[in-house]
């Protein structure tokens, strides 16, 4: 993948698991709430000076929500950082930048 593109959607992986665990506290503090479930489905991501990860989360039986999540270079020793989000995702809504 180019600098700057966006990869194909793909099943998530233990990793991008890993990275949504990280950043589930942050979710809940901005949306005031907790959830039970809060499980990766698919993603995409875009290399940049790091890379962005655009992941789409179940978050209850029949809800989801989109995550946009930051990880900088290894260097750079910072942890995952949740950019952005979107709500009232459903299963079938694909997963595109924002």
């Amino acid at each position: 993948m180019e600098p700057g593109g966006l990869s194909k959607t793909q099943p998530a992986t233990p990793e991008i698991q890993h990275i949504v665990d990280q950043v589930k506290a942050e979710y809940e503090r901005r949306e005031n709430r907790t959830f039970d479930i809060f499980q990766a489905i698919v993603y995409r991501d875009q290399l940049v000076a790091g890379t962005n990860y655009f992941i789409k989360v179940q978050i209850s039986d029949t809800s989801y929500a989109h995550l946009r999540v930051f990880q900088a270079l290894p260097q750079e020793k910072q942890g995952p950082n949740l950019e952005s989000y979107q709500i009232d995702k459903t299963r079938d809504d694909p997963v595109t930048p924002f």
